[in-house]
C-alpha cells in the first residue's frame, strides 16, 4: 500500500508508473515484490528525477519476509528509511508527535507497553486525524484506513468533518 501527499497530478502519473512497474515484475518473475523490494524501487524511481522532482511524498506500508509490519518513509527525492510508524501530508506536525506518545511511548516514564492491536490501532488512528482535521484545513473531509493483515488487505473510510 502507498500514501501520496503533495501534487495530485504527480502522484496519479507516479502511481501509475509503480503499477506498471508491479505488472513487468510480476510477469517477468511470476512472483510479486516484497515491501523492501518497492521501496527500493521507488527510491530509485524518485531519483531519477532529481534535478527535477515529483512534488509527493510517500509512505509505504507492507509485510516484510517474516510477515511482520513495514513501513518505508521518503522524501521527494529517493531518500528512505524504515520506520515503525510515519505520519506524512499537512497535518504531519500534529500527527507525529501524538503517534510518538501513543505508540512509540516517548516522554512518558513508567508506563506498561502493551501491544498495539488492531481494534485499538484503528481507535488511535481516528482519533488522531479527527484532531487533526479540526486543525488543518488541508487534511480532506474523510479518512480512508487500509488494513494490511496476513489474510489480506481490508478497507474502511470515516468521514472526518460533519460540517
Amino acid at each position: 500500500m502507498i500514501g501520496c501527499s503533495g501534487f495530485h497530478g504527480d502522484c496519479l502519473t507516479l502511481t501509475k508508473i509503480i503499477e506498471a512497474r508491479l505488472k513487468m515484475y510480476k510477469h517477468s518473475n511470476n512472483k510479486i515484490m516484497t515491501t523492501g523490494a518497492i521501496a527500493a524501487m521507488l527510491s530509485t524511481i524518485l531519483y531519477s528525477r532529481h534535478f527535477f522532482p515529483y512534488y509527493v511524498y510517500n509512505i509505504i506500508g507492507g509485510l516484510d519476509e517474516e510477515g511482520k509490519g513495514a513501513v518505508y518513509s521518503f522524501d521527494s527525492i529517493g531518500s528512505y528509511q524504515r520506520d515503525t510508524y510515519k505520519a506524512g501530508g499537512s497535518a504531519s506536525a500534529m500527527l507525529q508527535p501524538l503517534l510518538d506518545n501513543q505508540i512509540g511511548f516517548k516522554n512518558m516514564e513508567n508506563v506498561q507497553q502493551l501491544p498495539l492491536t488492531l481494534t485499538k490501532a484503528i481507535e488511535l488512528i481516528k482519533d488522531v486525524f479527527i484532531s487533526a482535521a479540526e486543525r488543518d484545513v488541508y487534511t480532506g473531509d474523510a479518512l480512508k484506513i487500509c488494513m494490511i493483515t496476513k489474510d489480506g488487505m481490508k478497507e474502511e473510510t470515516i468521514p472526518l468533518r460533519k460540517d
